[in-house]
C-alpha cells in the first residue's frame, strides 16, 4: 500500500468552538469521562457529570471546543484566561497565562493522542494571544492524572490543599508545542477551522 493511501477507518475529526446545539453532546461526554474517573475511584468531577449552568456559559463566551467526528464528540475542552483564584494567586501573574478546563475524550477515542493534542493546539493559543503560560489544575488524589500531565512537559508548581475543592493540584507549561509538528503528529485532524480562528 502506498504511503499516501487514505486509510478508510480513518475519520477525520474537526476542531471548533462548541454551540448552543452543542451543549447535550458536551454535557454527554463530560458525564461519561465523570463516571469513568468515579467508578476508578477519583474525584475530580461529579459523577453523574455537570449541571448544564456550569456548562452552557463556557459555550456562550466562546471558550469551549469539541473535536467533532462523524459520530459525535471525539474530546471537549475549554480554553480561556481566567485564571480560578482559589489556585492562582498575584505573585502567579495569571494574566501572563490560558487555562485549561474540562479536558475529556470519548472513551471511544481513548488512546489516540486527543489530549495531547489539544494541549499543543492550546499552547499554540498561548503564543497566539501572546501570553507566556499553559496552566491547569487537577485532582490532588489523582497520581496517574498528575504523572500524565508530566509525560505533556508540565511542571507541578504546588497543591493547594482546600477541603472544599477535589482539585488543587497546579501544573503549568510554556506555550507552544510539546514536541513536533502538530499537523504531522494528528493528520486526520483539521486544526484550521475559521469558527476556532474567530473564537480563540
Amino acid at each position: 500500500m502506498h504511503s499516501n493511501t487514505v486509510n478508510p477507518t480513518t475519520r477525520r475529526l474537526t476542531l471548533r468552538a462548541a454551540t448552543a446545539a452543542d451543549l447535550p453532546g458536551v454535557l454527554s461526554l463530560l458525564a461519561e469521562t465523570a463516571g469513568w474517573l468515579n467508578s476508578r475511584g477519583v474525584r475530580q468531577w461529579p459523577a453523574g457529570g455537570f449541571p448544564a449552568e456550569r456548562i452552557a456559559p463556557l459555550i456562550e463566551e466562546g471558550t469551549m471546543y469539541l473535536l467533532d467526528g462523524e459520530e459525535g464528540p471525539a474530546a471537549t475542552l475549554a480554553l480561556d484566561g481566567q485564571a480560578d483564584p482559589e489556585f492562582w494567586a498575584a505573585g502567579d501573574d495569571p494574566g501572563s497565562a490560558l487555562y485549561v478546563h474540562k479536558l475529556a475524550v470519548a472513551r471511544a477515542h481513548s488512546g489516540r493522542g486527543l489530549g495531547e493534542a489539544l494541549l499543543d493546539w492550546a499552547g499554540l493559543r498561548v503564543l497566539g494571544m501572546g501570553r507566556r503560560w499553559l496552566r491547569l489544575d487537577c485532582s490532588k488524589d489523582n497520581t496517574r492524572l498528575q504523572d500524565y500531565y508530566r509525560d505533556q512537559r508540565f511542571a507541578h508548581l504546588r497543591t493547594v490543599d482546600l477541603p472544599h475543592r477535589a482539585s488543587g493540584a497546579l501544573f503549568q507549561r510554556a506555550g507552544g508545542l510539546r514536541g513536533g509538528a502538530l499537523g504531522a503528529a494528528m493528520p486526520f485532524v483539521d486544526w484550521r477551522g475559521s469558527s476556532v480562528r474567530q473564537h480563540v
